[in-house]
């Protein structure tokens, strides 16, 4: 359930691949789901060099982090790719309505088989150990909206 709660708090994530020369190729997903505690699906809407690297090396990394506390995850596993002609297509496409509310064209469903899980943490909290996580989301906090508002 670590992962659950963990998934609960990260609105976007990278989907890292590589093709079969070990070339890298990294693509953010806005729309995904932890359905068990160890398989990720996330919806493709527009990664077509994402699914080739799929097609040809299907070990993936996805990692994703709650940019306020500064902390997240990292998954690594093998993957397999539902296009549309899958029977378990739709009952998908049902599941993420809530996210997608119509907005996108879904082209394939990446189920992750997750194998291996790391936790993630910001630097500061590897070499100040005495930072507390609200002092994190403050700072956080601060230097997202000022960004925001700068722009």
């Amino acid at each position: 359930m670590i992962l659950h709660s963990q998934f609960q708090e990260i609105v976007l994530c990278w989907l890292a691949t590589a093709n079969k020369n070990g070339i890298p190729n990294v693509s953010p997903k806005e729309m995904f789901l932890l359905k068990k505690e160890h398989q990720l699906i996330i919806a493709n809407i527009r990664s077509p060099k994402s699914i080739m690297n799929i097609f040809e090396n299907p070990k993936v990394c996805v990692n994703g982090i709650n940019i306020f506390k500064q902390k997240g995850i990292q998954c690594k596993g093998e993957v397999k790719v539902l296009s549309p002609q899958d029977f378990k297509f739709k009952q998908l496409e049902n599941d993420f309505r809530f996210l997608n509310k119509g907005r996108f064209r879904i082209q394939h469903f990446i189920l992750v088989n997750i194998q291996e899980v790391k936790k993630m943490n910001a630097p500061s909290y590897f070499y100040y150990p005495n930072t507390e996580q609200n002092e994190q989301v403050e700072a956080a906090k601060k230097c997202y909206l000022l960004r925001s508002f700068n722009d």
